[in-house]
């Protein structure tokens, strides 16, 4: 069979697009190399779902392969702490949420200062907290709940997905609040405290809604409260705790994306134009809108910057009014 060249218009109109194709995506490219997205977390937990979700659509826009690393522990401080042992070059950059840089540092020695060593980038979600209980659990709402923990002293517990985190302070301000002493059992992130409590050998958590809201739908947990200020979209027959008459829980954060505080100026807005571009395409914003997350509200880095800053000395407060340390 013979094979004839393409006609010179075709070839010219082929090569066009592949040009305007190139440029579309290097445009945002701020590297030609694999970049690593960092998750200080366990897979399958709120801040893995977001990675995993923004490293398909990065990929895709940057042309160059996106790698999620889970490194959990010590409440995100070892993540941290891994990110910012590597240059400060854009290739290893952390996907997180902005608790992981205001609560671990409250209750442990971390070789890292939140507010000075690392730079917030960019946001791309925000996620609230829920009360969540064993499906065991006979009471109904938040009313026979608490009526239930009452009766029980001595004999439940709460989980939190680490030692010092929100997860564990909620339960301890649900402690004070209720006048009960409900044992606090912390585990290495969300996805292992939420087998537990599944299981039945943990009593309450409080966790995000992104990675309870499967289990909850499929009725292997139960929710009984919103701990943020406004009620969640996806769970709107849930109250907020502050309905309830308890204001002081208000845990919802956002997630987003990090880097070294070493990272240049001009590095650091190309990696913010590019997330911000992958955040907001369709697609992601479907997948954020079917995992549970709330929309986001971008902010600045110097917004960014200064609530991680109100959120850290918030916590601050709260670790010293109830006492919160790793032993707890």
């Amino acid at each position: 069979m013979k094979i004839t060249a393409a006609p010179r218009g075709l070839m010219r109109a082929l090569l066009a697009i592949l040009a305007v194709t190139t440029i579309a995506t290097t445009s945002w490219a701020w590297t030609d190399k694999p970049v690593k997205l960092i998750v200080p977390a366990p897979a399958g937990g709120t801040m893995d779902v977001v990675a995993r979700i923004l490293a398909d659509q990065i990929a895709a826009d940057i042309g160059q392969t996106v790698i999620v690393e889970n490194k959990p522990g010590a409440g995100g401080a070892i993540g941290v702490q891994a990110m910012l042992a590597t240059p400060a070059d854009g290739q290893t950059i952390m996907v997180t949420a902005s608790n992981i840089l205001t609560e671990i540092p409250h209750v442990m020695k971390t070789s890292f200062d939140p507010l000075k060593d690392v730079r917030p980038i960019a946001t791309v979600a925000r996620a609230s907290m829920v009360l969540t209980g064993a499906p065991g659990l006979a009471a109904k709402d938040f009313a026979e709940l608490g009526a239930y923990l009452k009766a029980n002293p001595g004999k439940l517990s709460f989980a939190s997905y680490s030692t010092g985190t929100a997860s564990h302070y909620a339960g301890m301000i649900l402690n004070q609040k209720l006048g009960v002493d409900l044992t606090h059992v912390p585990f290495p992130g969300s996805p292992p405290a939420l087998m537990q409590l599944m299981g039945g050998n943990v009593t309450l958590m409080f966790d995000g809604i992104v990675t309870t809201l499967p289990f909850q739908k499929s009725g292997k947990l139960k929710v009984y409260a919103v701990a943020s200020k406004a009620r969640s979209a996806q769970l709107p027959q849930v109250p907020t705790l502050t309905e309830l008459g308890y204001p002081e829980f208000d845990f919802s954060n956002w997630l987003g994306v990090i880097a070294s505080a070493k990272t240049p100026d001009a590095l650091a807005d190309k990696i913010n134009a590019a997330i911000l571009k992958a955040a907001s395409n369709p697609k992601v914003q479907e997948r954020f809108n079917q995992a549970g997350f709330e929309p986001n509200t971008p902010l600045s880095p110097a917004q960014l910057t200064q609530s991680v800053r109100t959120e850290f000395e918030r916590n601050a407060v709260i670790v010293k009014t109830f006492n919160i340390k790793l032993d707890q």
